[in-house]
């Protein structure tokens, strides 16, 4: 995955931004909440940092990896900046020119729509800026939540492999969603209204690919 040139994007309700260590205190008290309601989809939930310390030194890890273009964990925030809604981000687990999308959402806040939201957000800025030609998301036939996400959202379910994804207990079946640029341009989402900024906060004009063609050296 290639470093981001989007650091914050604002929806109707959310910030979705990179993670600050000042967000540490506020996404602790989020994972040991809502810990019950993610395990049954989400093993990592079990080994998460149980304290404030192993959590800011977990997130100086995430946040180099931000700039790096390793990973890119986002955090989501209401529009206030006062409440911790979840996590998303863009994961380099697939192949190609592609990424994955991954979300949570605070067990409090769930059933609200901010999972939609948010992925549709993550969707328009991953073709419209960063320059990805598929993006995919993964999670367990169980989660049936999860799946009116992509489903909503347009993507397609490409299928279901067996035994992928570690969980408790032993590895779960992989449901995989994708959805293709020429895919995007036709639907709902590519109309959202969203802003984006980067790493300095200027604000970034979405549906303009001259990031991908500046001085024609990106071809990312």
């Amino acid at each position: 995955m290639h470093p981001l040139r989007t650091y914050r994007i604002e929806t109707e309700r959310l910030v979705i931004r990179c993670y600050k260590l000042e967000d540490a205190p506020a996404f602790l008290e989020s994972i040991a909440t809502s810990k019950e309601h993610l395990l049954p989809y989400m093993a990592w939930a079990e080994s998460q940092p149980t304290s404030l310390e192993e959590r800011i030194d977990f997130l100086r890890i995430a946040i180099a990896n931000y700039h790096l273009g390793k990973d890119a964990m986002m955090a989501i925030w209401d529009k206030t900046e006062t409440i911790f809604i979840g996590s998303t981000g863009y994961h380099d687990r697939v192949k190609g020119n592609a990424t994955e999308i991954g979300c949570w959402i605070d067990a409090r806040q769930a059933g609200k729509g901010y999972a939609t939201e948010a992925v549709a957000a993550l969707t328009k800025v991953a073709f419209e800026i960063e320059g990805w030609d598929r993006v995919e998301i993964h999670h367990v036939p169980e989660n049936e939540v999860s799946a009116k996400v992509p489903l909503k959202l347009g993507y397609t379910c490409e299928a279901t492999l067996k035994l992928r994804l570690p969980m408790q207990g032993g590895p779960g079946d992989e449901m995989i969603w994708s959805i293709f640029r020429q895919e995007f341009e036709k639907l709902p989402i590519k109309k959202l209204p969203v802003k984006a900024f980067d790493a300095i906060g200027r604000e970034i004009s979405l549906g303009n690919h001259h990031w991908l063609t500046e001085k024609g050296k990106d071809n990312r």
